[in-house]
């Protein structure tokens, strides 16, 4: 793992005991913002900063990456959640390879955690677990994924239960045994994949320990 510094429907939940909000307007522009950590699964040179966006959903700011790297990650690294949800707004800009925008969740470290992506140029959404950095698919669905637009990808979890909705919609539904204790949470993309979020979320809902 290389770090990169920050110079450069089964889900039987209803209400909402805890959430909090990144939208990244507070931030200093040209890093990444406080409380986040950044890096890459297997090799590669990603570059995670704060940039201004004039489509974000919540102006004036957004999390960019905008580097190259295998898997590039970023995670708050002040949370530790077992059960509940993550969400962002992300919007693929450009990538030759990939652009691909994701939600990491049960982070344990830049090898071993829990990813669901959407795919503009495959047009789907998968979730995978990765476990001494080799990503493993579990499953996927086809579903549309615009480029260079705006879409809020969530996945909730309960134990060994997921559901991940893309744009409002479920997507997949799986279980999953391999991460079961509590982790970080936080963005993912892919390759060259060039991609914007905006207004992360995570929390604990009601229901869940």
């Amino acid at each position: 793992m290389k770090i990169v510094l920050f110079a450069a429907g089964a889900m039987a939940v209803t209400t909402v005991a805890f959430a909090d909000t990144d939208t990244f307007d507070k931030s200093p522009m040209g890093k990444p913002p406080a409380r986040w950590t950044c890096g890459v699964t297997g090799q590669g040179s990603p570059v995670w900063k704060v940039e201004a966006d004039a489509s974000a959903p919540s102006k004036p700011q957004v999390l960019k990456q905008s580097g190259n790297g295998d898997y590039p990650w970023c995670v708050r690294n002040d949370v530790s959640l077992k059960d509940g949800f993550v969400e962002v707004k992300f919007k693929p800009v450009s990538g030759s390879e990939d652009q691909a925008g994701g939600l990491v969740w049960r982070w344990k470290d830049g090898d071993n955690y829990y990813v669901a992506r959407a795919n503009a140029l495959e047009d789907n959404v998968t979730i995978y677990h990765t476990i001494n950095g080799s990503r493993r698919q579990f499953k996927s669905a086809d579903m549309k994924v615009a480029g260079n637009q705006w879409h809020t990808l969530r996945v909730e979890f309960d134990g060994n239960r997921f559901k991940v909705l893309f744009d409002g919609k479920v997507a997949i539904e799986a279980t999953d045994d391999t991460l079961k204790d509590a982790g970080a949470v936080g963005v993912w993309t892919k390759a060259d994949s060039v991609t914007a979020f905006d207004d992360f979320s995570h929390g604990k809902q009601g229901g869940n320990p």
